[in-house]
């Protein structure tokens, strides 16, 4: 994104400027959201006195959902919080539309009996899921179209009760759901591998495993969040809040909650990140 405002900068083509001011995100889940909320801030308040030719504030940040809904997996109260914040931010949300191309001129995607429509833009993220490792296709077993290995109940590869796979990589479904590729289910998925490999060694029947979900939460912006804890639901600046302190109490180390719980307040408090860098040789497409 940096890269992009400092080759606007240096753009005279009022047509190029603007596609270089055109960000996609592709994806309306939690990560979709978040960086969207996030890059709209970043353009609109931390880099708003950086340049002298352009202004980061008249970005387009634009977020393509191809489902009827953002946060699909969230009541729908919260689904309509989320999208107002967005939209408070000056995102452009669209949903009901389906990416169909990406290349390097921007996005075609397809909405409803439109047909094929097309954004100019010069950065598109993509934040609408990922596939597995392709290690896992060296297995030889069967594989969800995501490239996930479909597992026992007990996390074992089926035919194979001595390997046992968790996190991204493995598709288990649980009261007829998919479970999510979220850190919560990597890490009880992980814990409880390792508990039946030691029954196993003990000579014990493996069990099944059963997550459990302690709730849902995405912040969206500066004093913005959405949270789902079964009957707790909470939306604005109570959820942010709740996000905040979850996120610092989960971290090790006292110093490290310190440290972040510091810098979370700064960035509040003056709107400003402490550091922004850019590192290494890339080149944007047509600089010189």
């Amino acid at each position: 994104m940096l890269l992009a405002f400092e080759a606007a900068e240096r753009e005279t083509d009022l047509g190029a400027r603007k596609r270089m001011m055109t960000f996609v995100i592709v994806g309306g889940g939690p990560t979709g959201v978040e960086l969207a909320g996030a890059l709209a801030e970043i353009a609109r308040q931390s880099l708003k006195e950086d340049f002298r030719s352009i202004r980061p504030e008249a970005a387009q940040i634009i977020l393509v959902e191809g489902g009827p809904h953002l946060l699909s997996a969230f009541p729908p109260s919260l689904r309509d919080a989320a999208r107002a914040s967005l939209v408070r931010l000056g995102v452009d949300v669209k949903t009901g539309s389906i990416v169909v191309g990406v290349d390097g001129q921007g996005v075609v995607y397809r909405s409803g009996n439109a047909g094929d429509l097309r954004i100019e833009a010069q950065t598109v993220l993509w934040a609408a899921g990922v596939a597995a490792s392709p290690l896992v296709k060296s297995l030889g077993v069967p594989l969800d179209r995501a490239g996930r290995v479909l597992v026992e109940p007990t996390l074992a590869v089926p035919g194979h009760p001595e390997i046992f796979v968790v996190g991204d990589v493995c598709a288990l479904e649980q009261d007829g759901k998919l479970l999510p590729g979220v850190a919560q289910v990597a890490k009880q998925q992980g814990a409880h591998a390792a508990r039946n490999i030691l029954r196993s060694i003990r000579g014990e029947p493996p069990t099944p495993f059963r997550y459990r979900d302690y709730g849902s939460m995405a912040t969206i912006g500066r004093g913005s969040a959405v949270a789902d804890f079964g009957r707790i639901k909470a939306s604005g600046f109570p959820a942010w809040l709740m996000w905040l302190f979850t996120h610092i109490f989960w971290l090790i180390g006292f110093r490290n909650r310190i440290v972040v719980f510091t810098e979370w307040a700064w960035a509040y408090l003056t709107m400003q990140r402490r550091v922004r860098l850019i590192t290494g040789e890339r080149l944007w497409p047509g600089s010189d």
